[in-house]
C-alpha cells in the first residue's frame, strides 16, 4: 500500500496525473477503505507539465477541536510537521494538528484562489459542511 500521515492511507489509485481530486471521508476506515485516496505521494510529486504541485489544506487542532487553519505549501509533510513543531507562530498555540483534508492543484493560481476562498465567511461555511 502507502505510507500512513496522520491516519490517511496513501495508495494507488485511478486518479490521472494533474487532477486535482477529492474524496470526503464519508464512510472512511469504517467502510473498508482509507477515507481518501491519491495516486501520488505528498511531497516530490511534479504533474504531467513538470509543474509541482501546490496543496490546500485544512487541519485541525487536536487540543482544541474548534481551532481549524487553512493553508497552502508544496510539502505536505513538512509543512505539518513545522505546524506540529510550533515553527509557525500562528498554529503554535494550538498544536498539535491532524491533517483533515488536501486538495492538490497544478495550477498555482488556482490554489491561491481556492486557499482564499476557504478562509472567506463563505469558504469556511463550505469547509465546515463539506471538509471536515
Amino acid at each position: 500500500m502507502g505510507e500512513r500521515l496522520n491516519g490517511i492511507q496513501e495508495v494507488g489509485g485511478s486518479i490521472p496525473p494533474g487532477s486535482t481530486s477529492l474524496r470526503p471521508p464519508f464512510g472512511g476506515a469504517s467502510a473498508g477503505r482509507p477515507a481518501f485516496t491519491t495516486q501520488h505521494p505528498v511531497q516530490g510529486y511534479t504533474s504531467e507539465g513538470g509543474r509541482r504541485l501546490i496543496y490546500v489544506y485544512l487541519l485541525k487542532s487536536i487540543s482544541f477541536p474548534k481551532q481549524i487553519y487553512v493553508g497552502r505549501t508544496d510539502d505536505l509533510r513538512a509543512r505539518l510537521a513545522a505546524h506540529n513543531a510550533g515553527q509557525s507562530p500562528h498554529t503554535a498555540k494550538f498544536k498539535p494538528w491532524d491533517l483533515v483534508t488536501y486538495i492538490a492543484f497544478s495550477d498555482e493560481a488556482k490554489a491561491i484562489a481556492f486557499e482564499r476562498y476557504l478562509k472567506s465567511a463563505s469558504g469556511r461555511a463550505f469547509a465546515n459542511k463539506r471538509l471536515r
